[in-house]
């Protein structure tokens, strides 16, 4: 067996800006763990594995320009023998790991190193620019694979990618917002590009389900893989008309990317029991959280407070809530419109 050593010392005149968000991106890491593992080399950024294993880590990190050396692992724990001096000093501990694997939540960060490999990655590589204000998704699409954007939302693409229109959800689609078409783009021979900007100037958010459930708000949904089914779900006729938003929520399950979007930034919040969020500033909520549409205080707060309704959420998930909401900004703007001569 053999431990992958990353030494600290950078290949092909690469510098350290360069190679800590290839590194972050390559094993999709935090930048912040990514830098971790050069600050702290050299040290064993993965223990014990077969040898072609530990090549293909070998590889993987000296191609985006970090030097590795592969280290066979000495068996240490085998008895002292007569002969060995009782006062030896044990041998220095191992160096620890890039970063120590954590349990698996539902849409948690990305496996960090000890938990991924070079050669198979959890979905799509991509980057975001422009967050949090005017956010723009770049994917590669894998040669033969497609993507499904949201009508309207291509910005850009390579000259390689197909792309065809296709009628989904019928009329519940329609009362969410969202178009009753959406765009399937595939790329064909070899991989492709494409740009992807929403409608609203906001934040772009991506997550990975892994057979797992969210719940969008209407006009959230960006894109996702072919293994995404969504759908829409009627909420009820209480939660819809008095939460002051659509009557459908989108639901989004099975296995692949997503993308979505919001008005202003995006802030990820963990329930553990009970929340209370506006209902203008709901984006996303994951499966297993019960809510309720409630006035936040009693009717005087109702009718002169601002705040409305509200929704109460109970249980144990992920709520991804927008810094500016829609309602609260067309009440603002409304007394600078121009007055009627």
């Amino acid at each position: 067996m053999f431990n992958i050593i990353v030494t600290g010392n950078l290949l092909n005149q690469q510098t350290a800006e360069q190679v800590i968000p290839a590194l972050a991106k390559l094993f999709k890491l935090s930048t912040e763990k990514a830098a971790g593992v050069l600050e702290k080399a050299p040290m064993a950024v993965k223990k014990k594995v077969p040898m072609e294993v530990a090549e293909k880590y070998q590889a993987a990190l000296q191609s985006i320009g970090l030097e590795t050396a592969i280290e066979a692992v000495v068996n240490t724990e085998s008895p002292v023998t007569e002969t060995e001096s009782a006062s030896s000093e044990p041998s220095e501990p191992e160096a620890e790991s890039a970063s120590t694997p954590s349990s698996k939540q539902p849409f948690s960060e990305p496996k960090d190193i000890n938990q991924s490999t070079p050669e198979h990655f959890q979905g799509l590589e991509f980057k975001l620019d422009g967050q949090p204000d005017y956010g723009f998704a770049t994917v590669q699409i894998p040669a033969g694979e497609t993507l499904k954007v949201e009508a309207s939302a291509m910005a850009t693409m390579d000259t390689n990618i197909l792309m065809k229109t296709k009628a989904k959800g019928g009329i519940g689609r329609m009362f969410t917002g969202e178009s009753l078409f959406i765009n399937e783009f595939t790329a064909e021979n070899g991989q492709g590009e494409i740009g992807i900007a929403p409608g609203a100037p906001g934040d772009i958010k991506h997550v990975y389900l892994d057979n797992q459930t969210i719940y969008l708000q209407n006009s959230a949904f960006v894109a996702s893989t072919m293994g995404v089914a969504t759908e829409t779900k009627w909420q009820g006729l209480t939660k819809g008309f008095f939460s002051g938003e659509s009557l459908f929520l989108i639901r989004c399950s099975g296995q692949g990317d997503l993308w979505f979007n919001t008005y202003g930034a995006i802030i990820e919040i963990d329930v553990e029991q009970n929340y209370v969020v506006d209902t203008g500033n709901i984006v996303a909520f994951t499966d297993g959280l019960d809510y309720n549409i409630t006035k936040v205080g009693g009717y005087k707060s109702l009718f002169f407070s601002g705040e409305g309704f509200v929704c109460r959420f109970s249980g144990k998930g992920k709520v991804w809530i927008q810094t500016r909401s829609v309602p609260a900004f067309t009440s603002w703007a409304h007394w600078y419109r121009p007055s009627k001569n």
